[in-house]
């Protein structure tokens, strides 16, 4: 598939945003999946694609190396102001609904694909971690902090804009091919 099939597929799914994303631009840190230790997420040593399941940076560096090009996808939403948590949760919603179905429809047409959201991976209702391995290991996702990527910088490098402005709120994510 073209680079520009998948951007205007990942738009038909519903992203307000897709670009190319260029893998050799990726720096990973050890400081960004420190942070995920304070687990206010609630998924630290809790799932296969958080720390400390998904590898060291290192590891999960390695295996995004194998991949040469990918694509950013972002939802981009509204809020009333600094406070409007209801927002919050719908764009995250959003984001989540628009990523399931482009990575389905990628699926279908691409081999190899690795799916990296916002978010720890919610395939299965409880994950087997540490008990047995992953039930879908190729459908299992990652959040780019887990990798130890700086989002932000991410976008930057990759000439596709973070911020959208006041009073908005986006969230990224990325599908690495070949």
């Amino acid at each position: 598939m073209e680079m520009q099939e998948i951007i205007d597929l990942a738009l038909e799914c519903g992203f307000s945003h897709a670009g190319p994303m260029d893998t050799s631009t990726l720096v990973f840190r050890d400081e960004v999946r420190a942070m995920c230790a304070a687990d206010k997420c609630n998924a630290y040593g809790k799932n296969w694609a958080c720390p400390p399941g998904c590898g060291t940076v290192e590891e999960c560096a390695e295996m995004v190396r194998k991949y040469k090009r990918g694509v950013i996808v972002q939802t981009t939403g509204e809020l009333e102001d600094s406070m409007d948590f209801e927002a919050f949760s719908e764009i995250a919603a959003q984001q989540k609904a628009h990523f399931h179905k482009f990575s389905k429809a990628l699926r279908e047409r691409l081999s190899g694909i690795l799916v990296v959201g916002d978010s720890h991976c919610d395939r299965c209702k409880k994950c087997t971690y540490p008990d047995a391995p992953c039930r879908f290991p190729e459908e299992r996702s990652s959040s780019m902090e887990a990798l130890g990527l700086v989002v932000s910088e991410v976008c930057q490098k990759n000439n596709i804009p973070y911020y959208y402005g006041p009073g908005t709120l986006t969230y990224v994510g990325m599908v690495l091919i070949d």
